[in-house]
């Protein structure tokens, strides 16, 4: 490299920092982080969110708003999440036991767990919200022969009462059931009977959705494990035996859990497979079908799972494409029971990228001889020993990545795309320090609208390993647990959320810099304006080519697209504002935004009219977020090589 070459690279860096310094999304994240965490000063030792916590539900809230937010709201909502999130309850109010268990509790909250003083809160209760529960009573309802349990929680200062499904009744007898006081047990797939007139509580509905916790350092549940779990293992499953009514009890480790789709003749339905591990190294399938994948939301991977009597079948009768003859499925008088992986932390040192990058005066003051700032932080390990970043308090950088990261959160731009498979797609995410590759996995092909070069972008749920070329490769799957991809340049409520964004004068866009402008800006030079309308896919929004095959395959998501088609504009025309004008092309319902016509009123539109019709629009002023799309995107014949803006959102202003 050349020293030219190098003092270029050091200079677009500079300006992608100072870009990064005005960028109002960070800037108020920031905000929200300040006035969100607890004040040190007071000695308060409770941890305020991570960067990434609140920067997912700002974005949360822009996507249920989509008419715009304010400060007001997103801060409201932001307090009120946290709030919940981190309810203590009140303490003297609790039961003994539960105030005895809490001294060791380590375990982490499921990611659906709900308290039960939000319960009584909301008055109401979703079907796949998450109880983890603390059995305080277990008793008959008087005058009746229905088992109850009586349950608190480890943040809640309220109790609920159950309504037991019959199929635990066994597990409730007084004087064998573990179903008894001090039992951890998780719920979901609960419906809530409020009170009404004189009836008394609210209460939770019988749900078969139940798996009770086990502990290998008390002794009663040790005991229970070696014997009943310890006879059997996956190579002793025969289906001669099990035709014959044999009925087996299994223990292994949660390796992984996948999420399929299943067509049939009436519709498609949903599939839940957890791959399990024995002691033996021998591998088998545990599948939940329809509504019984609820209960994957109460395990874990590297949790241990233990099952009573699983329905045995092979896999060729529960349709699976796998090497293994049997599979695992949850029977009518299957039993679950999960002794749960304790996540150990790690003392991680995180560089403190970002201060570097907090104003420009502060930057250009660094002293280069006093090195990186480094902070110590415990971060959880998952069961392959991988670092858990999902609520590290500091935002990640692309520099920052080491090998086994996992839930790492990036912000960035779309630097390069690269589309050769159905299901999988390469993006190129570039910040302030570098670029990186990520190759994203979906369940079945690209779900999340229009993607293009010099979009900004907020993904999470990323893991970061090292390959087989010896380089940092980042791998994301749609269905995983935290996994979320959104495009920020595209969202409706970006240009209406003035606290999110500041508007920007077109003569600031002159060095092509990265990320999403936000402009006002009127419609210029008509005679120029480039107005044509073609087939897209409208899972992507990308054009097809133009061609007489039957089966049209759209060169993005890599799929056939017969069935999936939309006429739309492509649009090339001049924006102008007092500082100067730019050349840019938009499609989509940015260009109907822009046109104030659908592309299927234009084309009924006579020849001579559509000619005509751009110039009705002269000087009408919008309101438009940009971005800087020069780069070719490979596989991809929809360039715009002498077009090197993007409009991704259009709002005409009154």
């Amino acid at each position: 490299m050349t020293d030219h070459e190098a003092s270029d690279m050091e200079l677009e860096r500079e300006v992608l920092v100072i870009e990064e310094e005005e960028d109002p999304f960070l800037q108020f994240i920031d905000y929200a982080k300040s006035v969100l965490s607890p004040d040190k000063d007071y000695g308060d030792d409770r941890k305020g969110p991570s960067w990434s916590w609140i920067a997912s539900r700002i974005l949360r809230t822009c996507i249920a708003y989509s008419s715009g937010v304010t400060s007001a709201i997103l801060l409201s909502d932001l307090f009120q999440a946290w709030h919940e999130l981190n309810r203590s309850g009140a303490p003297k109010k609790q039961s003994e036991c539960i105030s005895q268990m809490k001294k060791k509790h380590k375990r982490a909250k499921l990611p659906n767990t709900v308290t039960i003083d939000s319960i009584y809160e909301k008055k109401f209760l979703s079907l796949n919200s998450v109880i983890e529960a603390v059995i305080i009573d277990t008793y008959i309802l008087p005058g009746t022969n229905i088992y109850m349990l009586h349950l608190g929680d480890f943040w809640s200062s309220n109790t609920i009462d159950l309504y037991l499904h019959r199929r635990f009744y066994s597990l409730a007898d007084p004087k064998y059931g573990v179903l008894k006081k001090g039992r951890e047990v998780f719920l979901t797939g609960c419906r809530l009977r409020t009170a009404t007139g004189g009836s008394g509580h609210a209460r939770l509905l019988p749900t078969e959705y139940l798996v009770i916790l086990l502990d290998e350092d008390q002794n009663d549940d040790a005991m229970l494990l070696l014997a009943q779990f310890c006879a059997d293992c996956f190579s002793s499953i025969s289906l001669d035996r099990v035709y014959q009514g044999v009925s087996y009890s299994l223990r292994a480790r949660i390796e992984s859990i996948t999420s399929l789709e299943v067509q049939g003749k009436y519709g498609s339905l949903q599939r839940k497979q957890i791959n399990l591990v024995d002691d033996d190294d021998v591998s088998s399938k545990f599948i939940l079908w329809g509504e019984q994948v609820l209960l994957a939301n109460l395990f874990s991977m590297g949790s241990t799972l233990a099952l009573d009597r699983p329905f045995i079948s092979s896999s060729t009768d529960s349709a699976l494409e796998t090497s293994e003859e049997l599979c695992l499925e949850y029977g009518s008088a299957t039993q679950l029971y999960m002794v749960p992986f304790i996540r150990h932390e790690e003392q991680v040192s995180v560089a403190l990228t970002q201060n570097h990058h907090k104003g420009s005066k502060q930057s250009r003051a660094l002293d280069p001889s006093q090195g990186v700032v480094v902070s110590q932080v415990s971060l959880p390990c998952n069961s392959q020993g991988s670092v858990d970043f999902s609520n590290c308090p500091f935002r990640s950088f692309v520099v920052d990545l080491r090998e086994k990261m996992t839930g790492i959160s990036l912000y960035g731009v779309v630097a390069d795309i690269i589309s050769n498979q159905e299901s999988v797609l390469s993006v190129m995410i570039q910040d302030v320090t570098g670029a990186v590759w990520a190759r994203l996995h979906f369940a079945r092909s690209w779900s999340f609208g229009r993607l293009g070069l010099g979009h900004t972008i907020y993904i999470t749920g990323l893991t970061c390993s090292v390959g087989t070329r010896k380089s940092l490769e980042l791998r994301w799957v749609e269905n995983d647990v935290g996994a979320s991809f959104i495009n920020i340049s595209c969202l409706p409520a970006l240009l209406n959320s003035s606290c999110l964004h500041k508007l920007s004068c077109l003569s600031d866009l002159s060095a092509e810099p990265a990320g999403t402008w936000i402009c006002r800006v009127w419609l210029d030079q008509i005679q120029h304006c480039h107005v044509t309308t073609r087939l897209s896919h409208t899972s992507c929004g990308y054009f097809l080519d133009d061609g007489s095959s039957e089966d049209l395959k759209c060169n993005f998501c890599q799929r056939k697209c017969n069935a999936e088609l939309a006429r739309n504009f492509h649009l090339k025309i001049t924006l102008a504002d007092e500082s100067g004008k730019l050349f840019a092309w938009c499609t989509g319902q940015t260009a109907v935004e822009l046109l104030q016509i659908t592309p299927d009123e234009f084309c009924e539109l006579p020849e001579e009219e559509q000619i005509m019709y751009p110039s009705s629009l002269e000087h009408e002023t919008f309101k438009v977020a940009l971005v800087n799309c020069r780069k070719k995107v490979e596989g991809l014949k929809d360039h715009h090589d002498i077009t090197a803006w993007e409009v991704t959102r259009a709002m005409k202003c009154e």
